[in-house]
């Protein structure tokens, strides 16, 4: 019996297996440009080609196979194939397919993204004017944005903190419209103040789109009386000055004087003139300032005394009485002789501390001169008086002594007296 012995196998030759090609995803912004390359280890005597997301081929090799002058071609050799699309829209967008016509054909994808650009901001619901404590509502809103944009709010430098964002798609079903909206409680320091809403994408490249609404605050007035001279003299002419802050600034102003029921003045003169001061002017001195937002009252109190005496200042503050919430109360306070100090409740004594200690001196110097001067002049005359009543004393003794000459005559007459005596007597 043979057996017929098998042949060994012959080993077969195992296929090399052949590379994919490359390519990498990328991301454009809507209106820019986007390079596609594609590259391959081994072409195998074969060319590349570009297809774009309808599978409509865009280069085959270095031939253009679509007609559009977006898409150029960059390098073309046996191992790569680049192409760019400039002026991309969003329909751009998909996937790109690279290929290589081998046994079997060879592919490979890469995913373009385009970016929408969010529109510049807008902001809506805020009425002019907003009256102080009253709530304000504003609301931002950006279309156009892919994928959607953020937004954010400053008031100021200070940023706040809005409502969870609103997002809706666009009408062209890629893009979207974002809607954020804030609310606050406004105080008369938010006069002026810009209000900004920024919307924040990767498509801005690290830049910024904004907005910014300034805000405009109604509040109450407030007021103070300033006089003209800051320190007048009796004799001399007063000016008062209403001065008057607020939003809308107060236009009419009402003058009077306490304790009497004529009003001095009622229109929009702010100034008060006494042409003449004199202890009659000395009192209290009211501007009633008013405007859209209500009234505010400021008092100012002259007092006129005698120029011996020295000013003295007075600083407080009374509540207003209780005529509503729109009317507030400020007093300027001045005690003086020759001349005034004003003080309100916002600003301190214009006179000095130094000042005061410097007039007190002076008129404590003037004080002693003219009391010693006094008593020099009291101690004068009593010697005077005195030495003049000696003199006169002294005179008047004199004069009783000395013989007169009837009393003479008589004595010779009547023998009382000798020859002698009587020339011893006249000696």
């Amino acid at each position: 019996m043979h057996h017929r012995q098998k042949a060994a196998p012959v080993p077969m030759e195992r296929a090399v297996p052949e590379s994919q090609p490359t390519t990498s995803d990328e991301t454009v912004v809507a209106g820019g440009t986007v390079v596609l390359k594609c590259q391959v280890e081994d072409p195998d005597d074969s060319s590349l080609q570009w297809s774009n997301p309808a599978q409509q081929t865009l280069y085959f090799g270095e031939k253009r196979a679509l007609r559009d002058n977006r898409i150029q071609l960059v390098k073309s050799t046996p191992n790569e194939l680049a192409i760019s699309i400039s002026n991309v829209v969003l329909a751009d967008e998909g996937e790109y397919t690279c290929s290589i016509f081998t046994m079997p054909v060879r592919t490979t994808k890469a995913l373009v993204t385009v970016l929408g650009i969010p529109q510049n901001p807008q902001i809506f619901g805020y009425e002019l004017p907003i009256r102080e404590t009253e709530t304000a509502q504003l609301i931002c809103r950006s279309s156009g944005s892919k994928p959607a944009a953020q937004l954010r709010w400053k008031k100021g430098n200070k940023e706040l903190q809005g409502r969870p964002s609103e997002v809706t798609e666009d009408s062209n079903g890629k893009t979207f419209t974002v809607t954020s909206r804030i609310e606050f409680t406004v105080t008369k320091e938010d006069n002026d103040v810009e209000v900004t809403c920024t919307v924040d994408h990767e498509s801005l490249q690290n830049s910024e789109r904004s907005t910014s609404q300034k805000l405009q605050v109604h509040f109450k007035p407030t007021a103070t009386i300033e006089p003209d001279p800051p320190y007048p003299r009796e004799g001399e002419e007063l000016r008062l000055q209403c001065e008057a802050q607020g939003n809308p600034i107060p236009q009419e102003f009402l003058w009077t004087k306490e304790g009497s029921d004529v009003p001095l003045h009622l229109n929009t003169n702010r100034v008060l003139t006494l042409p003449f001061l004199n202890k009659s002017d000395s009192g209290t001195y009211i501007c009633m300032a008013t405007s859209t937002m209500g009234s505010v009252v400021v008092r100012y109190n002259l007092d006129i005394n005698d120029f011996s005496q020295l000013p003295t200042p007075h600083v407080h503050s009374t509540p207003a009485p209780s005529s509503g919430p729109s009317q507030s109360t400020t007093h300027v306070t001045m005690a003086t002789a020759s001349f005034f100090s004003p003080v309100t409740v916002q600003d301190a004594s214009p006179m000095s501390s130094s000042s005061g200690t410097y007039h007190a001196l002076v008129g404590g110097v003037v004080a002693v001169i003219v009391f010693l001067l006094l008593i020099l002049l009291i101690v004068l005359a009593h010697y005077l008086i005195r030495h003049k009543g000696t003199y006169l004393t002294h005179e008047a003794k004199g004069s009783d002594d000395a013989p007169d000459a009837d009393t003479a005559i008589i004595n010779a007459e009547g023998g009382q007296a000798s020859g002698d005596d009587k020339k011893e007597y006249f000696i």
